[in-house]
Protein backbone atom coordinates (compact mmCIF):
# COMPACT_ATOMS: atom_id res chain seq x y z
CA UNK A 1 0.00 0.00 0.00
CA UNK A 2 2.58 2.36 0.95
CA UNK A 3 4.30 1.52 -2.50
CA UNK A 4 1.63 2.53 -4.30
CA UNK A 5 0.79 5.35 -2.35
CA UNK A 6 4.51 6.46 -2.79
CA UNK A 7 4.21 5.99 -7.21
CA UNK A 8 1.11 7.82 -6.78
CA UNK A 9 2.42 10.44 -5.17
CA UNK A 10 5.17 10.77 -7.30
CA UNK A 11 3.31 10.29 -10.27
CA UNK A 12 1.11 13.75 -9.20
CA UNK A 13 4.29 16.04 -8.68
CA UNK A 14 6.11 14.84 -11.76
CA UNK A 15 2.90 16.07 -13.89
CA UNK A 16 2.55 19.52 -11.31
CA UNK A 17 6.32 20.02 -11.42
CA UNK A 18 7.51 22.45 -14.26
CA UNK A 19 11.33 22.25 -15.09
CA UNK A 20 12.89 24.25 -17.77
CA UNK A 21 9.75 25.41 -18.73
CA UNK A 22 7.95 21.77 -18.87
CA UNK A 23 6.72 19.13 -16.94
CA UNK A 24 8.61 16.59 -15.07
CA UNK A 25 6.71 13.79 -16.35
CA UNK A 26 7.75 14.99 -20.21
CA UNK A 27 11.71 13.85 -19.13
CA UNK A 28 12.44 10.68 -20.23
CA UNK A 29 14.48 9.68 -17.08
CA UNK A 30 11.48 10.69 -15.37
CA UNK A 31 9.33 8.23 -17.46
CA UNK A 32 11.62 5.50 -16.78
CA UNK A 33 11.27 6.06 -13.00
CA UNK A 34 7.80 5.99 -12.88
CA UNK A 35 7.75 2.57 -14.97
CA UNK A 36 9.99 1.08 -13.02
CA UNK A 37 8.19 1.89 -10.14
CA UNK A 38 4.95 0.92 -11.08
CA UNK A 39 6.05 -2.94 -12.48
CA UNK A 40 7.42 -3.14 -9.36
CA UNK A 41 4.48 -2.53 -7.53
CA UNK A 42 2.42 -4.77 -9.83
CA UNK A 43 4.84 -7.78 -9.15
CA UNK A 44 5.02 -6.88 -5.44
CA UNK A 45 0.98 -7.06 -5.53
CA UNK A 46 0.60 -10.16 -7.50
CA UNK A 47 3.50 -11.90 -5.21
CA UNK A 48 0.91 -10.98 -2.17
CA UNK A 49 -1.99 -12.51 -3.72
CA UNK A 50 -0.36 -15.46 -4.52
CA UNK A 51 0.95 -15.98 -1.14
CA UNK A 52 -2.85 -15.13 0.01
CA UNK A 53 -4.73 -17.25 -2.39
CA UNK A 54 -2.09 -19.95 -0.84
CA UNK A 55 -2.80 -19.90 2.61
CA UNK A 56 -6.43 -19.48 2.01
CA UNK A 57 -6.18 -22.81 0.19
CA UNK A 58 -4.09 -24.35 3.04
CA UNK A 59 -1.43 -25.24 0.79
CA UNK A 60 1.85 -26.59 2.64
CA UNK A 61 3.78 -24.05 0.37
CA UNK A 62 2.45 -20.99 1.76
CA UNK A 63 5.17 -20.06 4.81
CA UNK A 64 7.66 -19.91 1.61
CA UNK A 65 5.41 -18.18 -0.59
CA UNK A 66 4.54 -15.86 2.52
CA UNK A 67 7.83 -14.54 3.15
CA UNK A 68 9.24 -14.10 -0.61
CA UNK A 69 6.26 -12.04 -1.26
CA UNK A 70 7.23 -10.02 2.45
CA UNK A 71 10.98 -9.85 1.77
CA UNK A 72 10.24 -8.52 -2.12
CA UNK A 73 7.49 -6.70 -1.11
CA UNK A 74 9.57 -4.67 1.77
CA UNK A 75 12.78 -4.58 -0.82
CA UNK A 76 10.35 -3.06 -3.65
CA UNK A 77 9.15 -0.16 -1.24
CA UNK A 78 12.73 0.67 -0.29
CA UNK A 79 13.08 0.76 -4.35
CA UNK A 80 9.68 2.90 -4.96
CA UNK A 81 10.03 5.37 -2.20
CA UNK A 82 13.68 6.21 -2.55
CA UNK A 83 12.91 7.00 -6.50
CA UNK A 84 9.61 9.01 -5.39
CA UNK A 85 12.21 11.02 -2.92
CA UNK A 86 14.76 11.48 -5.79
CA UNK A 87 11.39 12.60 -8.50
CA UNK A 88 10.60 14.95 -5.68
CA UNK A 89 14.12 16.20 -5.09
CA UNK A 90 14.64 18.71 -2.25
CA UNK A 91 10.81 18.71 -1.27
CA UNK A 92 10.79 15.17 -0.99
CA UNK A 93 12.67 15.72 2.26
CA UNK A 94 9.77 18.69 3.74
CA UNK A 95 6.62 17.07 6.06
CA UNK A 96 4.40 18.87 3.53
CA UNK A 97 4.83 16.41 0.93
CA UNK A 98 3.35 12.41 1.79
CA UNK A 99 6.40 10.82 0.60
CA UNK A 100 8.76 12.19 3.50
CA UNK A 101 6.58 9.64 5.72
CA UNK A 102 6.21 6.88 2.64
CA UNK A 103 10.12 7.39 2.78
CA UNK A 104 10.48 6.42 6.37
CA UNK A 105 8.01 3.79 6.78
CA UNK A 106 9.62 2.08 3.85
CA UNK A 107 12.76 1.69 5.90
CA UNK A 108 10.63 0.92 9.32
CA UNK A 109 8.48 -1.73 7.74
CA UNK A 110 11.78 -3.31 6.75
CA UNK A 111 12.83 -4.35 10.41
CA UNK A 112 9.44 -4.07 12.24
CA UNK A 113 8.24 -6.95 9.72
CA UNK A 114 10.79 -9.49 9.59
CA UNK A 115 14.33 -8.31 8.25
CA UNK A 116 14.60 -9.56 4.85
CA UNK A 117 17.47 -11.54 5.99
CA UNK A 118 15.15 -13.28 8.47
CA UNK A 119 12.92 -13.53 5.45
CA UNK A 120 15.56 -15.27 3.83
CA UNK A 121 16.30 -17.68 6.09
CA UNK A 122 12.42 -18.79 6.13
CA UNK A 123 12.72 -18.95 2.58
CA UNK A 124 15.96 -21.44 2.47
CA UNK A 125 14.42 -23.54 5.41
CA UNK A 126 11.67 -24.11 3.51
CA UNK A 127 13.56 -24.39 0.49
CA UNK A 128 16.11 -27.26 1.85
CA UNK A 129 12.93 -29.26 3.11
CA UNK A 130 12.32 -29.96 -0.52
Amino acid sequence: GIAQASLGAALDYARKRIQFGQALIKFQVIQFYLADMATEVEAARLMVYHAAQMVEEKSSKYTKESAMAKLFASEVLDRVANKALQIHGGYGYMKEFPIERHYRDARLLQIIEGTSEIQKIVIINELMRI
